[in-house]
């Protein structure tokens, strides 16, 4: 047992009169324990539910991922005229409404925008699917690259992916505790807020309740990241909704938070949020929207591509940002962007198959 971490966690799970909440210093550390597995099981698992209970503070989410910044894995920089989008969405995935994220990127990157995710297998509690089988799906496999060929790949393709079974093992091994626990625990707070990225980066979070967003901006405000958007998306994703005004925060840098609500019907794209299916047939509304065609997850995409061209500068307001986001996609350019990604990543197989 660890003696050391024994005290943190007294701290944390004595209850709602005599508990306390960590210090940015004693969060790390308690991190840090967890990741080396230096505490035991039992601590951990405690651990994980009195602070699900007691509810993370700022601080103790600062310091977490102050630990993640120590231990964990980060792409190096590449050379771009606009910071990187790093997009923070649920690791559990989705289970009713239908993910856009694959075909947003490739919008952004069609466009010029680089854009670097992150995210691992099924996972507890929800076990959605993931975004690591949505690209696979696409005819991309993240799985078995190195973080130096994530970099690389980020740079020619200006999309990248880190896959956390492969890149932050440590992290991983963390994941059993979620379904023994039965929820989700801060840890999956911090999969919104990671930025594996060494340079320049736009963060973009998703999330669901109001607290959430208050807790997201205190914890950057703490970190000294500046540049950041909060977005109350579909099942707490970066997804715009498209049955109900959306909910933005935006922190650009060296400027003051703003505030955006943004209606879909404003702009005839307005209707109920697509259910999801099964992989099959997500997969196959998926290439219909790729080709621009007319099918139920097309105003989705329009409305998430349209949003991000102009919110990443690609283009002057929304509307020209919806329009573009059409041409781009009835052009064949964001197809070839997907070509040119399952190329690229044939390419590392083969490099691979004869080292």
């Amino acid at each position: 047992m660890s003696q050391a971490f024994r005290e943190l966690l007294k701290k944390i799970g004595s209850g709602p009169h005599t508990g306390k909440s960590l210090s940015r210093e004693e969060a790390k550390a308690a991190t840090l324990m967890m990741l080396h597995q230096t505490a035991t099981p039992a601590q951990i698992g405690a651990f994980m539910i009195a602070h699900r209970i007691k509810r993370p503070t700022p601080p103790e989410l600062a310091g977490m991922l102050d630990a993640y910044d120590q231990l964990g894995p980060q792409v190096g920089a590449i050379a771009s005229a606009q910071p990187v989008i790093v997009f923070g969405i649920p690791y559990d995935g989705r289970s009713r409404t239908a993910p856009v994220l694959p075909l947003t990127a490739l919008i952004l990157a069609a466009a010029g925008q680089p854009v670097l995710m992150h995210g691992g297998t099924r996972m507890p509690t929800k076990y959605g699917i993931s975004l690591t089988e949505l690209w696979q799906g696409l005819g991309v496999d993240w799985t078995y690259l190195s973080l130096a060929q994530v970099q690389e790949g980020l740079a020619q393709t200006r999309l990248g992916y880190v896959y956390l079974p492969e890149h932050f093992p440590l992290a991983q091994a963390l994941v059993p505790y979620r379904d023994q626990i039965g929820k989700r625990p801060p840890f999956a707070t911090l999969e919104l807020l990671w930025c594996p990225y060494a340079g320049d980066a736009h963060l973009i979070s998703g999330f669901v309740h109001p607290p959430t967003e208050i807790n997201l901006q205190a914890t950057l405000a703490l970190r000294g990241t500046h540049h950041y958007t909060t977005v109350k998306g579909l099942e707490g994703s970066c997804d715009l909704p498209c049955d109900r005004t959306a909910i933005v925060g935006y922190h650009p840098p060296e400027a003051e938070l703003q505030r955006l609500l943004l209606a879909p019907r404003d702009y005839n794209l307005g209707g109920r949020a697509v259910p999801l299916a099964d992989e099959g047939i997500l997969l196959h509304q998926m290439q219909q929207a790729l080709k621009g065609q007319d099918c139920d997850l097309l105003p989705a995409v329009l409305w998430n591509g349209g949003f991000y061209l102009w919110h990443t500068g690609c283009c002057a307001d929304l509307s020209q940002g919806i329009a573009q986001t059409m041409e781009l996609l009835q052009s064949g350019l964001v197809l070839a962007q997907l070509a040119q990604l399952q190329q690229w990543h044939q390419t590392q197989k083969s490099l691979a198959t004869f080292a």
